[in-house]
């Protein structure tokens, strides 16, 4: 068997591992490791250092120690260390669990009830109000945090029964949670990206101005489709009590200075920073994490019990990445150096198709990847696959990362593997059933679709921003 038969082997392998229900990235260190084994032995070194021992006449125990030695005298185990130690220095990784201690100091402070609370009044005189203030709060909340489960978790448990007790329709009430909770991984500051550019070595700073239009795109698709539905349909999201009264407009005012406002300026200052030039995404974050405890503060929510439970998740979710990137950077350098980068793309360039078609392509398979992988994986395992190709097909990896950022907000609604409904089902009271929570993603699933096409046909929704700021 030729090394690239051995490359292939590999990455089969490793797609029925995982499928078994493995952990990913200790599966990639394991397999690296052990097909890397494979791929940097020389076993002439090591008999030769073993005959040289037998020569000076040493005694059993030295030559047993010289030809074990020897047997582990292998480059993977160098290669392995210096890709856990480059992945530990990443500058731009850096920012990860900034955003994500922002983001989880954030949820336990109970800024986002009060937020949810005062856009349904301050929406009250549109047509489905409720579904639009989870929305605007699922899109701020999910560009503060980044993490589709606590989003999708914590507004299931907030606005979900709330739209419930209103008489919204079960399914465009579900709809609209696990939609919402799924746009912090395009709208920056989005972790999501950060990842994609440490992958790609794209321009953060660059991707998050890319990204802002087409975010703004898609959830400006979410609202239109929510209110006009509401409009066309007013039974599925009739007025509920609070919608019917009134308040002064100075008490609103106040409830959108404590509670709105906040939260929105800590965001646009961070991204602000960061578009701006003023300082980099780890210095920004940083920025972020300090605010997001000062917001805690203010609200009188920041308890010993509630800071240590932040600092735990991010760690643990710091820590997933961080592995996932030495487990997926030794594979990767493993499956290139035997030749299976050079398989794939000898063979995706024998075809002689179109740009387009290996666009779609591309975005089908990462689409299909999203049922029983998360974000991450697909990130930082496969995405490193198409990179090589499209210089070939003269596609720009800027343009390339706002398309994957798009489709894999159809990864968490897509059925059977919509892993946004299985989360709101998690805590969803019994009787809503996840045939309905899946009837309610549909539509917002077209709406992704709709917003990919709009950045297909109009490139500039992604190039204005950064090539007005930072040039060509």
């Amino acid at each position: 068997m030729t090394d690239p038969q051995v490359a292939l082997v590999m990455l089969g392998a490793f797609i029925f591992i995982i499928l078994l229900g493995f952990p990913i990235a200790f599966t990639l260190m394991a397999m690296g490791v052990g097909f890397g084994y494979y791929a940097y032995f020389d076993p002439n070194r090591m008999w030769r250092a073993y005959h040289r021992a037998v020569e000076s006449g040493a005694d059993t125990w030295t030559l047993f120690e010289t030809w074990i030695g020897g047997f582990f005298n292998n480059q993977i185990f160098d290669l392995f260390i210096n890709q856990t130690f480059s992945v530990m220095a990443n500058d731009v990784l850096t920012a990860v669990p900034l955003f994500l201690f922002m983001g989880y100091i954030v949820e336990r402070a109970n800024i986002v009830d009060r937020l949810f609370s005062t856009l349904a009044i301050a929406a009250r005189h549109v047509p489905g109000s409720m579904a639009v203030a989870a929305l605007i709060t699922c899109a701020l909340f999910a560009t503060a945090t980044g993490i589709v489960g606590a989003v999708v978790t914590l507004m299931g448990l907030l606005a979900f029964p709330a739209m419930l007790r209103a008489r919204y329709d079960t399914s465009f009430a579900s709809g609209v949670i696990c939609a919402g909770g799924t746009l912090g991984i395009l709208i920056p500051p989005s972790i999501m990206l950060i990842v994609y550019a440490a992958t790609s070595s794209v321009s953060i700073v660059r991707l998050y101005a890319g990204a802002l239009f087409p975010g703004f795109i898609l959830a400006g698709l979410y609202l239109v489709y929510v209110i006009g539905r509401s409009w066309l349909q007013p039974r599925i999201a009739p007025k509920a009590e609070i919608e019917e009264g009134s308040m002064p407009t100075g008490k609103l005012i106040v409830l959108l200075l404590t509670s709105f406002f906040p939260l929105a300026f800590l965001i646009v200052a961070v991204l602000g920073a960061i578009l701006g030039g003023w300082a980099t995404p780890s210095e920004a974050a940083s920025i972020g994490a300090l605010g997001g405890i000062v917001l805690a503060l203010a609200y009188r929510a920041l308890t010993w019990q509630r800071l240590r439970e932040s600092v735990y998740l991010t760690v643990r979710t710091t820590a997933m990445v961080c592995w996932l990137f030495v487990g997926s950077w030794t594979f990767s350098s493993v499956f290139s150096y035997l030749g299976g980068e050079q398989v794939i793309t000898d063979f995706v360039t024998g075809l002689d198709i179109h740009p387009l078609t290996f666009l779609i392509l591309a975005q089908v398979i990462i689409f299909l990847l999203g049922w029983p992988l998360e974000w991450s994986e697909i990130i930082i395992i496969f995405v490193p696959i198409f990179l090589p190709l499209l210089p070939h097909f003269g596609i720009d990896p800027l343009f390339f990362g706002i398309l994957v950022a798009l489709n894999l907000q159809t990864s968490f609604l897509t059925p059977p593997m919509a892993m946004s409904a299985y989360y709101l089902k998690g805590i969803a009271p019994p009787y809503v059933q996840l045939v309905q929570i899946f009837k309610g993603c549909m539509p917002f699933l077209a709406m992704v679709f709709i917003a990919m096409a709009i950045v297909y046909i109009f490139p500039d929704v992604v190039y204005w921003l950064p090539s007005k700021f930072y040039g060509q």
